[in-house]
């Protein structure tokens, strides 16, 4: 059953006669002090009047009569695409004191926490809860804290959930008035995925939340932020309400922003379904030396490989065509460099790639990272290049420990390389092309695992591309993980994926464009990327790398991510026919192999 906040006579005569007895014994209490102790301080925790006092995301939450678990009513919180169903209610407090946060729930993946403590912020979870399971939480407010936010929520596209019972115990706080509604609201930058958002403070205010649409999106304590996860070419209309103990304000003045189109600002002039291969042209190996004349004109973006360092450490990268000891075929210089204007004459990009197997790089120091910046733009005016691939592998990116949040990175050779990064974005300007081909352990393997964790012995190198992925992406072209050379990784449905199948590049991708909790922790979840800005890497042939795919397994995968069919067991978060296209290693490869990979390209989209 639900507690009655109502005290029965009963129950009221019972507190006057211990507080008759302990002022008897000498123990003298108030009836203030033992009613704070004792009240749960949330309002309609049982959903018994529908969803007064709580504000849920795009309209997701309902009260419904079944399930529940006492009384008549509980919440049921529906996620959709990029909505989790938050679920939020401001409750007041008393600063410096103790409270505890319980709720029964009920379905998969289901949060319960509380932001704005002051302290240190709070959350539990239920992977899996067929039947009613209680969470409970605990935390201190901090000395000037007297509101705190608590909530519920539930994972991107997972099926509904349903709360019920929920409870905030701990002493009472007092009420004021709330604040006025939030003045100044304008719009800062726009890319095809974000909109920046910023107004003016109010007095006596806590919190903010910015409401998209006119429905609640976003919860913060400061006055500016930058709403994430929007679809290109789309106007917005923004909304902002300030909170405190009292309750909310009035919103704002709207504000309208168009997001960019698709590519827009990050390298555009990409076709709609691009196609980007590895050249090799600074070595051969088994599949032997193709000029960049004779590459086929399927291939939309051409990644030279390798630009490498003169050491690990140096920053210093050095570029030369293949030595014609081991590629008795290669060009001149200038047949390579007029090669290369004939394929930008024709649409296609052409970029040093940066890295490789054998090409440590390591930006640990300022220098490094200045050597890099120089070296890189003598290169790209040398060969007359579209942009840089950065395919940093092996020990190249690690992360310091205590590094543990990826949207605000402290390690050196993170830090650096997004510095040198950006420094080549602004000297080049909006046409330079940017990719990035990093391994499933720099990226997807953060969802489990972040640098050597909150208490030191994992791998450092565990997701330590996410925070380079999340600071370039409002410049970032394209993103091409590489789906081979990988071991199991755990994809959004909690389950392990193999490579060599529809299913490791159906779950990778997916990750990408739905964003996960980075480590687990739902405060601190990577966005999801513009699928325009996903292409899915693969090797060209079983002699090019492990985990190497059938075209017909290439095309289930495609499948179901761009419209939803032959996904096998896998479920995915949502339907992107505007992903970007695939990458592979490498154009030599798909030639030994007969151009297996690009003729199975073109046949899937028609080109």
């Amino acid at each position: 059953m639900k507690r009655n906040r109502r005290p029965s006579r009963y129950s009221r005569l019972l507190a006057a006669l211990a507080a008759a007895v302990l002022t008897a014994g000498g123990l003298v209490v108030s009836a203030e002090t033992a009613r704070a102790a004792d009240a749960d301080v949330a309002t309609n925790g049982g959903f018994e009047s529908g969803l007064a006092d709580w504000s849920c995301t795009g309209g997701s939450g309902v009260s419904v009569s079944a399930p529940v678990h006492g009384g008549t009513a509980a919440l049921k919180a529906t996620p959709a695409g990029g909505d989790n169903a938050k679920c939020t209610q401001t409750v007041t407090v008393r600063p410096d004191s103790a409270y505890t946060l319980s709720a029964w729930v009920q379905g998969s993946y289901v949060y319960l926490g509380a932001s704005g403590t002051g302290t240190t912020d709070v959350s539990t979870w239920a992977p899996s809860a067929p039947s009613w399971q209680k969470l409970t939480t605990s935390f201190r407010t901090g000395p000037a804290t007297t509101a705190v936010t608590v909530y519920t929520n539930g994972w991107y596209g997972a099926p509904a959930y349903h709360v019920d019972d929920l409870s905030l115990v701990g002493p009472a706080g007092e009420t004021g008035q709330p604040p006025a509604a939030p003045a100044g609201l304008r719009s800062s930058t726009v890319t095809a995925s974000s909109v920046g958002l910023a107004w003016s403070p109010v007095a006596g205010a806590t919190g903010y939340t910015v409401h998209r649409d006119g429905a609640p999106d976003l919860d913060v304590t400061g006055t500016s932020t930058t709403v994430t996860g929007l679809s290109p070419a789309t106007a917005y209309r923004f909304q902002v309400s300030a909170t405190n103990a009292a309750g909310r304000s009035p919103l704002s003045s709207a504000v309208t922003a168009t997001t960019q189109a698709a590519g827009g600002g990050n390298g555009a002039a990409l076709p709609a379904n691009a196609l980007v291969g590895y050249l090799h042209s600074s070595f051969a190996n088994g599949s032997g030396y193709t000029r960049m004349s004779d590459v086929p004109a399927s291939w939309d973006v051409i990644n030279l490989a390798f630009g490498e360092p003169t050491s690990v450490t140096s920053g210093e990268i050095r570029f030369s065509l293949c030595p014609v000891a081991e590629c008795p075929n290669v060009e001149t210089t200038a047949e390579f460099k007029a090669a290369i204007k004939a394929k930008q004459a024709a649409g296609k990009k052409v970029l040093i790639s940066i890295g490789g197997q054998n090409g440590q790089v390591q930006l640990a120091s300022t220098a490094a990272r200045d050597a890099f910046v120089s070296s890189v733009s003598k290169i790209i005016d040398e060969y007359g290049l579209d942009g840089l691939d950065i395919d940093f592998e092996g020990h190249s990116l690690s992360l310091n420990t205590g590094d543990t949040d990826f949207r605000n990175p402290t390690s050196p050779v993170i830090v650096n390389l997004i510095s040198a990064v950006k420094s080549l974005k602004a000297k080049y300007g909006v046409d330079f092309v940017l990719t990035m081909a990093p391994e499933t352990f720099f990226v997807q393997l953060g969802y489990q695992f972040y640098g050597s964790g909150p208490w030191g012995g994992q791998d450092p190198r565990a997701g330590a591309y996410l925070p380079v992925i999340h600071a370039l992406r409002d410049d970032l072209t394209l993103l091409h993980v590489q789906d081979y050379n990988s071991g199991p990784i755990m994809g959004l449905d909690n389950q392990y994926h193999t490579m060599g199948g529809a299913d490791f590049h159906i779950a990778m991708t997916d990750m990408l464009l739905t964003g996960f909790p980075v480590a687990g922790d739902i405060t601190k979840v990577f966005p999801a990327l513009d699928p325009g800005q996903v292409a899915i890497g693969l090797p060209a042939s079983s002699q090019a790398g492990n985990g190497h795919t059938a075209p017909s397994e290439v095309n289930k995968a495609l499948d179901c991510l761009t419209k939803k069919t032959n996904c096998g067991s896998y479920q995915t978060h949502g339907t992107w026919p505007t992903l970007r296209g695939l990458m592979t290693w490498s154009i030599n490869w798909d030639r030994f192999n007969q151009w297996e990979f690009s003729r199975n390209f073109d046949a899937y989209f028609g080109s």
